[in-house]
């Protein structure tokens, strides 16, 4: 089955019962207080992406449609394991958590089915593992992605997917500190041992 159904069938009910009172018959109090218990859940909503968005290293927005449940569950699951999270919202909530994150210029993106990919642990991680989500089904796409609160391109969030995770770096940079640190080492070692050489020599005659 299609993932972007099952989204479509839940936000249609979710609609009719929290987005769309109006579908619903209600008095003239009830009605009152469901619109009012609507716009909280929506600005609950909207602040979790603000939130969410704030902590994390960088963010990447995908078009799912055409990515089956299995796909979708091994995703998610791949996110997870890399310290990151993965969440479909309205796109409408999500363009008013970005408005008041000072975040603009998201309105061409923000159309069909969108979903969010929080990188929380680096910058990297989770890029990656959406590019490499992307050269295996070849179904999901990036729309854009948010970086040191900044839009970036997709192409832009590939780039970064190529860039060396944080492990990688701090091994790299621990390894050219150790370098000069081990060939001081060596050189000082060398007449030591050359002295260690000579006594043992002169002992055993």
């Amino acid at each position: 089955m299609k993932l972007n159904n099952i989204f479509q069938h839940s936000f249609s009910a979710l609609e009719d019962i929290v987005f769309l009172p109006h579908k619903l018959k209600f008095n003239k109090n009830e009605r009152r207080f469901v619109l009012s218990a609507n716009l909280e859940a929506k600005k609950l909503i909207v602040e979790e992406i603000k939130t969410k968005i704030t902590a994390a290293k960088s963010v990447a927005f995908v078009d799912y449609v055409g990515m089956t449940v299995q796909e979708d569950f091994e995703m998610r699951k791949a996110f997870r394991e890399a310290g990151g999270e993965y969440k479909v919202y309205k796109n409408r909530l999500m363009l008013i958590a970005l408005n008041q994150l000072g975040i603009s210029g998201c309105d061409k993106f923000l159309e069909g089915n969108t979903g969010i990919a929080f990188s929380n642990q680096d910058e990297v991680n989770i890029p990656k593992i959406l590019l490499n989500t992307i050269n295996k089904n070849k179904k999901l796409k990036i729309k854009f992605g948010i970086l040191s609160g900044k839009v970036i391109e997709a192409n832009k969030v590939e780039i970064l997917a190529k860039l060396p995770g944080k492990e990688t770096l701090i091994a790299m940079l621990l390894g050219l500190l150790q370098e000069p640190i081990t060939r001081t080492v060596r050189v000082l070692n060398a007449p030591v041992r050359g002295l260690v050489t000579a006594l043992d020599a002169i002992s055993k005659k």
